[in-house]
């Protein structure tokens, strides 16, 4: 599964050609037989393309480590989407649990914005199972959850209520004080995974009453539970708590989406929203940009001008063309703390497809 420290590494690259591949897959029998087949073509038009626009001496390392790579794909280990990035220096793979459009891209950086899409419009977010006997942590992509399994979690609460007997004098509070400690301990080990995150995923908690409240009590990420589950998963499956868990983090999509469309309507109000390719290219760089909404399929190759400005062309090509200013636009947002949304096709009509809510 990508996460946003993946990002991160894919969008501080910059190298001429940089390759991107992606395309939807099939999880399942017979229908991912047809994926060979598939990333095939797409390996041979990339080949083809890059052919045409360097030299054979130029593109051969960069040839090499796609051959290997692609050699290197489990078929039988593919989810809904597969995405190749490649450059003179760097090749890595990424089975995705959302599909991706199909797509061959060679540009100055690798194309993240599919990416980007696909981890808002599959909402990310953490999951707790909390217990004393093992308190696990899930990672949920959308509809898809995977348990972590790692030196951390899960973890098991240790010595005088759990592993020991409780001592013969203590009292109820003894009990609940060593509840509160642990949960102190998993809150400590959560800090690990929430530090690539320009701000923290919601969070789902699971469990009983009473540890669902020790918990709030000493999580320093009380703010960001989304909503709760009660009940005993020491030996649930994740498969069986997948309906349950999707419900309550499809209430939270809806309403990160609702809520930044709502912001565009304060910020026309107040002036503080430009819609134009142009102008949202050169504010976005300027680092104003505070929420960048755009739609899903708006794609627009461009130019840099001579003055950083941006010039749209009709084609991609070439090695001065950006296949996708969009997707350059979007990098420039994250990488300079803003927010981003991907909405649906015709959502932004009135915006002319791309809206950025500026901080000034």
């Amino acid at each position: 599964m990508i996460t946003r420290h993946d990002l991160k590494e894919l969008q501080s690259m910059v190298s001429v050609p940089a390759l991107s591949i992606l395309l939807p897959t099939y999880r399942n029998f017979p229908d991912n037989k047809k994926d060979p087949i598939r990333v095939k073509n797409l390996v041979d038009d990339a080949t083809e393309r890059l052919s045409k626009e360097f030299s054979q001496r130029e593109i051969e390392p960069l040839l090499l480590r796609l051959e290997t790579l692609a050699a290197d794909i489990n078929y039988n280990h593919t989810q809904d989407g597969l995405a190749l990035f490649v450059s003179h220096d760097f090749a890595k793979k990424f089975y995705l649990p959302f599909q991706v459009p199909e797509r061959v891209v060679i540009d100055q950086t690798f194309a993240t914005r599919d990416l980007v899409y696909g981890m808002h419009r599959n909402l990310r977010y953490w999951v707790f199972l909390l217990s004393q006997n093992a308190t696990r942590l899930l990672a949920g992509t959308g509809e898809n959850l995977e348990e972590v399994f790692d030196e951390n979690f899960p973890m098991q609460m240790t010595g005088p209520a759990a592993t020991q007997p409780i001592p013969y004098s203590a009292d109820t509070a003894y009990v609940d004080d060593r509840h509160r400690r642990f949960f102190q301990q998993v809150d400590r080990a959560f800090a690990t995974y929430t530090q690539d995150e320009p701000e923290p995923l919601p969070l789902i908690l699971g469990g009983v009453d009473r540890q669902i409240s020790f918990f709030k009590e000493v999580s320093e990420y009380k703010g960001t539970i989304a909503g709760t589950l009660t009940g005993n998963f020491d030996r649930a499956t994740v498969s069986e708590l997948a309906p349950d868990i999707w419900e309550v983090a499809q209430s939270v999509r809806q309403q990160r989406h609702d809520d930044a469309l709502k912001a565009l309507d304060e910020a026309t109000g107040q002036q503080k929203v430009v819609s134009t390719i142009e102008e949202v290219w050169r504010l976005a760089n300027d680092g104003r940009g505070k929420v960048l909404l755009v739609e899903k399929n708006y794609h627009v190759p461009a130019v840099v001008t001579e003055n950083g400005g941006l010039e749209v062309v009709k084609e991609p090509g070439g090695t001065d063309v950006m296949d996708d200013a969009v997707d350059e636009i979007i990098e420039t947002v994250l990488l300079k703390g803003g927010e981003v949304e991907l909405m649906d096709d015709d959502e932004l009509s009135n915006h002319r497809k791309i809206a950025l809510i500026l901080r000034y």
